[in-house]
């Protein structure tokens, strides 16, 4: 059977792609066929599987959470953490033991890990039961390494970042909140942080794409967009004549979408003109996510952060200051190498003043290829784990007490779902970004209602509808 190759499906104007749908040839060769799609990391990589989703939809397979029911298993990697790998390898095995019961299984790896040299390498002389390989930079070759797909392994990792798409079709996991690109990649390049090297350079949509973007989801009922980005207020910086990241959350704000998040933001590019928008428009939720990563101006310098303990302080408290009950949620590594003990216990006043709602705490991990993994690690892992668990304890009580403000309180919940621990209660998320689980509003999925918080814990509040 002669297929046509879908390279030449693809018409590329001026940085922008009109789509060719796929005709009914391809739905019919692989009807009844079925997907199975893994997804770790980040919220990038989750919203690259719903463009993942849907491009393997195009060409008629249809989805399943059953692995051993699938035909296709796509395995959409992580490679911030050196566990990642661990995690990825351990379920393989699951795949290539599946594979020996289905000889015409398709496994095929993409995302950051597909990006590292040495993981391809590994892939090709270890793990050659794996079918395709393709990165973050070539998702778009998907349908064609699909259709194409000889005896041998099929391997197709671009190492540099090609042009910004649009007009992307994504299967979206929620009819209610979207994830909204507005850039990729990131020209931090943090020593410990692998993602410049994974994700390439920084690379912004052009304004009107994005707004067309939300206004198209407003129109279908979506109540909540979060725009994404590995550097998210770094927006717009490399593009001549396009708006900064305050004007696009100001015209995100105007297009009357209900509430509007974005992540994630780095300190050195959060502008007092950023804090003055979202504390003037209602729709802008008073939650931010700003990574300190150390509160020791010594070891944020060796991470390449570019700013002190005092400017991230200064910054903090400007944005509490202005933003009405503002909210805010941060990352903190522990054991960066050579961390003194002094380091830590900065690291532990700076939690002590800011009194973070939560945090994502980490032990460093080192990446191969960064340079922060090049330094002579003195700190023994107990040491290091001890750390953790001291920051985790203080963490948690703060964000215990954080909760217990929203006591007998009323708030805004947006409805997503039926909870996972209790069918008899939905689930939301407050403006703040605390989760709920709601009593009495099984009917309100996909609704903004009042709910009156009834008990607080560390990680999550109760309330009944009101």
């Amino acid at each position: 059977m002669n297929l046509p190759d879908l390279k030449k499906a693809r018409i590329r104007t001026d940085k922008e792609v009109e789509y060719v749908y796929l005709d009914e040839h391809y739905q019919k060769l692989f009807a009844g066929q079925k997907y199975f799609l893994k997804t770790y990391g980040c919220q990038m990589n989750v919203h690259d599987s719903e463009e993942i989703a849907a491009r393997l939809e195009s060409l008629g397979f249809s989805k399943t959470d059953v692995l051993e029911e699938a035909d296709i298993v796509i395995l959409n990697t992580c490679a911030i953490r050196e566990n990642a790998h661990d995690k990825l390898y351990g379920f393989l095995g699951r795949c290539k033991h599946l594979k020996k019961e289905k000889k015409d299984l398709i496994i095929g790896i993409c995302g950051c890990m597909a990006q590292e040299e040495n993981v391809v390498k590994e892939i090709m002389n270890k793990h050659q039961y794996i079918d395709i390989v393709f990165g973050t930079h070539n998702i778009y070759k998907l349908q064609d390494l699909i259709i194409n797909k000889k005896e041998k392994q099929n391997i197709e990792v671009y190492s540099c970042e090609g042009d910004v798409y649009e007009n992307i079709s994504y299967k979206r996991d929620s009819k209610i909140k979207a994830w909204v690109n507005i850039q990729y990649g990131c020209d931090k390049f943090c020593t410990y942080c692998i993602v410049p090297y994974t994700r390439g350079k920084q690379r912004s949509r052009k304004s009107k794409e994005i707004i067309k973007e939300v206004e198209d989801l407003v129109k279908n009922g979506y109540k909540e967009v979060t725009l994404l980005g590995q550097n998210v207020n770094a927006y717009g910086k490399e593009l001549k004549d396009e708006i900064n990241f305050a004007n696009l959350l100001e015209k995100v704000a105007n297009t009357g979408i209900e509430r509007i998040r974005f992540v994630t933001s780095h300190p050195w590019d959060f502008t007092d003109e950023m804090i003055e928008i979202i504390a003037k428009y209602d729709n802008i939720m008073p939650y931010i996510h700003l990574p300190l990563q150390s509160g020791s101006s010594r070891i944020l310098k060796l991470m390449g952060r570019r700013y002190t303990k005092e400017e991230y302080l200064t910054l903090y408290h400007k944005i509490k200051e202005t933003i009405p009950n503002v909210a805010i949620t941060t990352d903190i590594i522990v054991g960066f190498p050579n961390e003194t003990e002094e380091d830590f216990k900065e690291t532990l006043e700076v939690v002590n003043a800011c009194q973070f709602d939560s945090a994502f705490t980490f032990i460093y991990s080192p990446r191969e290829g960064t340079p922060a993994a090049k330094i002579d690690d003195k700190i023994p892992m107990a040491v290091k784990e001890e750390r953790l668990h001291k920051l985790n304890e203080l963490i948690n009580s703060y964000s215990l007490k954080a909760n217990q403000k929203y006591l007998d309180k009323t708030v805004k919940v947006l409805i997503e779902g039926v909870s996972e621990k209790d069918s008899t209660k939905v689930f939301g998320y407050t403006e703040t970004m605390k989760l709920v689980n709601v009593e009495n509003a099984s009917d309100k999925i996909g609704e903004i209602i009042d709910v009156k918080i009834t008990d607080a814990k560390s990680f999550s509040l109760d309330g009944i509808y009101q």
